[in-house]
């Protein structure tokens, strides 16, 4: 641990690093992960981590207070003993409450004044207010483009002459009720949340390119209990959804219909499962432990089935779920803006041939999402499977809070550049 590494820049223009101890926290239908990180010299030093079992999740959701509490506890406690830091705040992921992409249009008249970096936030605070909808909060909003007067798509406004200043504005919201659990559960751990990302956002940030980013591209992150959905354009995040289906129900598949403990299935998924196969030809075979036996310490030898029918199982469920992502894409009216480039990411697209089948759905040039290598993490974590909380780590290091709350107060020295204002200077990924 402690080791360092330097965020990947694609050869664009050099990232800033914010100071300071960064915690990000995952919580999934699966696991919980918590990286611990310090940042100085322009680089990121890799303090800590841990990975737990999830327990009271459910497609991302509390479902159990009381057992959601004790895996995030544990994990964070092995982090911070292996980073020896005590954390009071964490940067945490959220994929509940039914995700929803909402959009604002704001405007500002300056009178013919120059654009300075309080008519920025002003802007930003009034657009990020207009994207509400009932029932739903707000987690993150962030300009998708700068209006001067008639000129749409400026990047960087400050500086410009203007009579009229106007900002789109994309956010995205999850149901209150759901997203205020997850909360909780964190909070009775004695952790304060200094930032809520949307997961796939995060997952984009450790994973796409800067290419990827600027052209047009879609990810889609396979959790256990729900596939996310993420469409960036122009290098910006502008649309989102959420489908409840997930590597949990392919497990629970291949259980059911093979009569087979859940611990079973989750095992011969890894070990023998593939989403694309030949399904009328091959006669490997393979056992299956049966519910209520002891598997190998029984007298009783396990059912063989053929290594088919598992594939037949496993194809059934993914295609349902790319079905599901083509038909929501296509009533956003992005499957063709944001091109043919897809990434997929999570720990459901390690499955064998998953990146095959998703090309041939959704008609998409397909490639697996591995996120940005940390020095001093386990060669486990180095996946798709973790690239959610590799991407919040990545997003405290490298944007201050404002970006994604604008209300939020820059802790800029006096004098200089604030956090929004380098953010908009730098440019993440550009």
């Amino acid at each position: 641990m402690g080791e360092t590494f330097r965020l990947r820049t694609n050869g664009a223009k050099p990232v800033p690093v914010r100071g300071g101890l960064v915690a990000a926290l995952d919580i999934g239908s699966s696991k919980v992960a918590c990286v611990i990180g310090r940042t100085e010299m322009g680089a990121l030093h890799v303090l800590g981590s841990a990975l737990h079992e999830s327990q009271g999740i459910r497609s991302g959701a509390v479902i159990s207070l009381d057992l959601a509490e004790e895996a995030i506890r544990e994990t964070v406690e092995v982090a911070e003993q292996l980073a020896d830091q005590r954390l009071q705040d964490v940067i945490i992921s959220v994929q509940c409450g039914q995700p929803k992409s909402l959009s604002a249009l704001a405007e500002l008249p300056i009178g013919g004044a120059l654009v300075s970096d309080a008519h920025l936030r002003e802007l930003l605070v009034q657009g990020k207010a207009a994207c509400r909808e009932d029932g739903y909060e707000t987690i993150q909003a962030a300009p998708t483009g700068y209006v001067v007067d008639d000129l749409r798509g400026v990047r960087d406004p400050r500086g410009m002459f203007a009579e009229n200043l106007g900002v789109n504005i994309h956010a995205v919201a999850v149901r209150s009720s759901p997203l205020h659990n997850l909360r909780l559960a964190v909070e009775r751990c004695h952790l304060s949340i200094s930032r809520q990302l949307y997961a796939p956002y995060a997952s984009a940030l450790s994973t796409l390119t800067a290419d990827e980013m600027a052209l047009g591209c879609t990810l889609i992150d396979m959790g256990a209990g729900t596939t996310s959905i993420a469409v960036f354009m122009d290098d910006a995040l502008v649309h989102v959804d959420s489908i409840p289906l997930g590597g949990q129900h392919v497990t629970s598949d291949i259980a059911r219909i093979l009569s087979a403990p859940l611990s079973a299935a989750e095992r011969i998924k890894s070990l023998y499962g593939s989403a694309l196969g030949d399904l009328e030809v091959g006669t490997d075979m393979i056992e299956i432990p049966q519910m209520g036996e002891e598997g190998e310490d029984s007298n009783q030898p396990g059912h063989r089935v053929r290594r088919a029918l598992l594939t037949r199982i496993i194809q059934s469920r993914m295609e349902e779920i790319f079905n599901e992502v083509r038909t929501r894409l296509m009533r956003s009216g992005f499957d063709v803006a944001a091109g043919r480039r897809l990434v997929l990411t999570g720990g459901g697209c390690q499955l064998a041939s998953t990146r095959e089948l998703a090309g041939r759905v959704l008609n998409k040039q397909v490639r697996l999402g591995r996120p940005q290598t940390f020095p001093g993490l386990a060669a486990a974590t180095a996946g798709p499977a973790y690239a959610t909380a590799l991407g919040l780590l990545i997003s405290g290091a490298t944007t201050p809070a404002e970006m994604h709350a604008p209300t939020a107060k820059s802790t800029a020295e006096p004098g200089k550049r604030g956090g929004l204002s380098r953010w908009l200077g730098g440019g993440l990924f550009r």
